[in-house]
């Protein structure tokens, strides 16, 4: 029996967690909790720990609603897990989440399947706070963590490296800056939902991300149609490339001086946030489907096997 066959499909929101976006995690889930509850679900709200086997197998939920962002939740650990005790879960599977999150397989994989990317190393720690690795401008980054956490960039002419804060990871990744105006593109299934500019003062960062007022989101981007066009075909043939299932969003930069030429793909998360804020509930509402809608449809096409 199918899920939209059930009365009432018990949902299991799996939030928190242990990763560097935890806070975040927790509004998404709770926002994706309570919409579902407004849809007649039965809904149980889950901080994942180190019982979370347990409180399944305590809860035994029809489905797992995976709000978890950054490592252990959208990394494919989580995945692997619910694999393991065969109870369906949102989004993408076990490879497409550690391929994502892994920002350089990940940039492989798009470069692989044609798609444009800028360049990249991956450089130790404190190799990259001694000496510049490639010429400025650049950015540095953690190789695997989300939500802008941890992100330094060096500007053209600095003579001196970034000095990387003790929290940052033994080995991260420095790729070249790509200027230009910063985009995203939301995968739903198998269709590109909508481009959304979004404008701030500065870099695009966690507090601009997640604040009220960090940012401004402007959908439908006010950007040439062929533009458009590309990002939501590059959107479709990223999370085909890595194998994303359910839904996932492409983020972009834009050069707008170099034409087609000047974009390129950042990422693609698998675990788009869920917070009043945040840009794939928004890309969804333009085009008339509510947030509630938007979350059941993420139960439905809920599955093992991703």
């Amino acid at each position: 029996m199918g899920l939209s066959e059930q009365a009432t499909p018990k949902v299991a929101v799996l939030m928190g967690g242990p990763s560097a976006e935890r806070e975040v995690s927790l509004s998404s889930g709770r926002e994706c909790a309570a919409a579902l509850r407004d849809a007649g679900l039965d809904v149980v709200e889950v901080d994942a720990g180190p019982d979370l086997v347990a409180r399944l197998h305590e809860i035994k939920p029809d489905v797992v609603f995976n709000a978890l962002h950054g490592r252990w939740g959208e990394d494919g650990c989580v995945q692997g897990l619910l694999e393991w005790l065969r109870i369906p879960y949102t989004h993408s599977g076990v490879l497409a989440s550690a391929l994502a999150m892994d920002k350089q397989r990940s940039k492989d994989v798009f470069k692989r399947a044609g798609l444009p990317v800028v360049e990249s190393v991956l450089a130790n720690k404190a190799e990259v706070s001694e000496r510049h690795v490639m010429a400025p401008p650049y950015v540095v980054k953690p190789n695997n963590e989300g939500s802008s956490v941890g992100i330094y960039i060096v500007n053209e002419g600095a003579n001196t490296p970034p000095q990387l804060a003790e929290t940052m990871p033994d080995e991260v990744m420095v790729e070249t800056f790509a200027p230009g105006r910063e985009m995203t593109t939301t995968v739903m299934g198998d269709r590109a939902l909508g481009v959304t500019d979004i404008i701030t003062d500065g870099w695009y960062d966690y507090e601009a991300k997640y604040a009220e007022g960090g940012s401004r989101h402007e959908m439908p981007a006010n950007i040439p149609q062929e533009i458009t066009d590309v990002c939501l075909d590059y959107a479709v043939r990223a999370h085909d490339a890595l194998g994303c299932r359910g839904v996932s969003r492409t983020d972009f930069r834009w050069d707008e001086s170099r034409g087609l030429d000047g974009l390129i793909i950042l990422e693609v998360n698998t675990q788009p946030g869920m917070t009043p804020t945040s840009l794939s509930p928004e890309q969804a509402a333009h085009y008339d489907i509510s947030f509630s809608d938007f979350c059941v449809w993420m139960v439905e096409d809920a599955s093992c096997d991703r």
